[in-house]
């Protein structure tokens, strides 16, 4: 393909399709993890020099029909009328320090507003968020000894008591904790908080740090969130720990605010170890102006420092025995916005594959050992650096045959970057896409210099009808750091051919430490990879280990819980679509 276009030039003989055609979206009707918005830079390194973009302990609230999120250093916040147009906002009143794990609050008509802190800091409230004003609720939260925290608070109304209530921690060593709030002193604390929950990680594997849970280091729990569900009190944590890619959602369930609260066996409730998107813990539970339900999380990227991330929202619900679950099967592909009540957990899911793993890519230059290979393997933490940030770099992808692509998503990393302050007139983000049948003619089908300026490093482009094409080619235009880097160009849609075969010899032995078990089955022809799915019922697989097929197809699963049966099958998935599940198979 090289010979192709160096023959060319790169001179583009740009087809008929004029610039608001079948690719110039008009609107989004899907989504695609990570959230595409305006991803902050951080300044908690700036005197070591290390910049990088992240996001992190996301919180959205409905807030009388429209959406509000908020993340860790952010400066600020966002707000959506349909969960995938974000907008940010400059409050005109902020923390000096910034926010960190804020929690946030939608009662009737007003929302509320707090941070994570040791010390005394206000509660803020809001009646017109959407214009940015907030005033102080409470101007000094009373102190609280200061390994107590309040740390990852989250704020809880019970309409039905008329009650209020506050949880917290993030530790390795203290609990989470609970309290009651005086909203007649201004959500003043009421009487003694007490201890909520500890981790186990002893009795549950999940809890366990480390990748796929394999280190002796002691877990941390953090992240409160509590959901109220036809009278059942769902007091979720988020663990073991925001560092890999095993950081999860689980609950606690009880019949009142305060407890008693019984551990469910079925954690975690939103995991996702496999992936592009790795990483769930520590977000929220909310619903949308339909109903759903929605899991936020935090996965995980780790280029420039251990706690550089990313935001994700998930499907979520309970079902008819009251047992929450966050579907993160192919969570990071692309999905539907709702327009109604779901009926089904994976009805969002568009059934757009990933047509471009590890598929031959060049490019127009390539600087050190950056290889061009990175920006299709799947994998966040490699990327591709150009020899120079300018106008004109390109990356071409050969999907090695005919497909209907039907959107793409940009990953950018901040390589040696050197942003710190997040000015919109200099951080932006432009590009735009070809595609080619052949490799000769190229027809521009995305152009990003026609929009807005804002800045998204994980540009997330959807065409409003297929494309058919083998090539794609991005063309550089703008990114405000000093190098061009880009971990990977996600190219989604459908193939021609047909899915692969159901997988067969399905096996799960439980080892003899029986936190962990060993997941086998046969290799399938022509399958991209597989997801390995459990649960407590064979009618309630909502675990998911997706991973690709250049794997060993035998799988140690580290996530159970002792005392506790599981059922496991296997479903395979290529470009063309995805298998049959497998014969379901239990270990005691």
């Amino acid at each position: 393909m090289r010979s192709i276009i160096n023959g060319l030039g790169w001179s583009i003989i740009v087809g008929m399709l004029p610039l608001l055609a079948a690719a110039q979206t008009a609107r989004r009707t899907t989504y695609c993890n990570p959230m595409d918005i305006d991803y902050k830079y951080n300044y908690e390194q700036l005197n070591d020099s290390i910049s990088y973009r992240s996001g992190a302990d996301p919180v959205i609230v409905n807030h009388k029909g429209s959406y509000f999120l908020f993340v860790t250093i952010s400066g600020g916040y966002w707000h959506s009328n349909n969960l995938v147009d974000w907008s940010y906002i400059v409050p005109d009143k902020w923390p000096m320090e910034d926010m960190c794990a804020p929690a946030a609050m939608s009662v009737k008509d007003t929302l509320y507003l707090f941070q994570s802190t040791f010390e005394q800091r206000p509660i803020f409230y809001s009646l017109e968020p959407e214009k940015g004003k907030l005033k102080f609720y409470n101007r000094w939260l009373p102190a609280l000894p200061k390994e107590v925290g309040p740390w990852d608070p989250a704020l809880f109304y019970d309409e039905e008591l008329n009650k209020w209530y506050m949880y917290w921690g993030s530790s390795n060593v203290f609990p989470m904790y609970g309290s009651e709030l005086d909203k007649h002193k201004r959500l003043s604390y009421k009487g003694a908080y007490k201890p909520m929950l500890y981790l186990q990680p002893e009795e549950h594997g999940w809890e366990r740090f480390g990748k796929d849970h394999t280190s002796s280091i002691k877990p941390f729990m953090e992240g409160a969130w509590m959901t109220k569900h036809n009278g059942k009190y769902y007091l979720q944590y988020g663990a073991p720990g925001t560092e890999y890619n095993v950081y999860a959602n689980g609950t606690y369930v009880g019949d009142h605010p305060l407890g008693p609260f019984a551990y469910a066996p079925y954690n975690p409730v939103s995991y996702k170890p496999g992936g592009f998107v790795t990483g769930a813990g520590h977000g929220n539970t909310f619903q949308d102006v339909y109903g759903n339900y929605w899991n936020t999380g935090t996965p995980w990227i780790a280029v420039n420092w251990n706690f550089e991330r990313r935001i994700a929202m998930f499907p979520a619900g309970f079902d008819a025995d009251g047992q929450m679950f966050s579907n993160t099967r192919f969570g990071d592909l692309p999905h539907r916005l709702p327009t109604k009540k779901w009926t089904s957990k994976d009805e969002l899911f568009t059934g757009w594959m990933l047509l471009s793993y590890k598929k031959p890519a060049t490019a127009s230059s390539v600087r050190d050992t950056f290889r061009i290979a990175n920006v299709t393997d799947e994998n966040p933490r490699t990327f591709w650096v150009a020899q120079q940030n300018k106008a004109g770099e390109w990356i071409a992808i050969d999907l090695q045959k005919e497909q209907d692509v039907k959107a793409l998503q940009v990953n950018y990393t901040d390589y040696k970057s050197d942003i710190f302050d997040n000015d919109t007139a200099r951080v932006y983000t432009q590009f735009k896409l070809f595609a080619s049948r052949d490799g000769k003619q190229w027809d521009l089908i995305t152009d990003l210099t026609r929009e807005k300026k804002r800045d998204r490093p994980n540009a997330y482009v959807e065409f409003e009808k297929p494309v058919k094409a083998r090539y794609i080619k991005y063309e550089h235009v703008y990114v405000a750091s000093p190098n061009l880097a880009v971990s990977d160009i996600r190219v989604f849609g459908n193939g021609q051919g047909k899915p692969p075969a159901t997988p067969s010899n399905v096996a799960a032995k439980r080892d003899t430490d029986v936190r962990n078990a060993f997941v086998s089955w046969k290799p399938v022809p022509g399958a991209v990879g597989y997801n390995i799915l459990w649960g407590i019922d064979k009618n309630k697989l909502y675990q998911t280990y997706q991973i690709f097929a250049d794997e060993p197809v035998t799988k140690e699963i580290r996530a159970l819980s002792r005392g506790v049966s599981y059922y496991f099958a296997v479903e395979a998935f290529s470009e063309n679509g995805v298998s049959g599940r497998s014969e379901v198979v239990m270990v005691k």
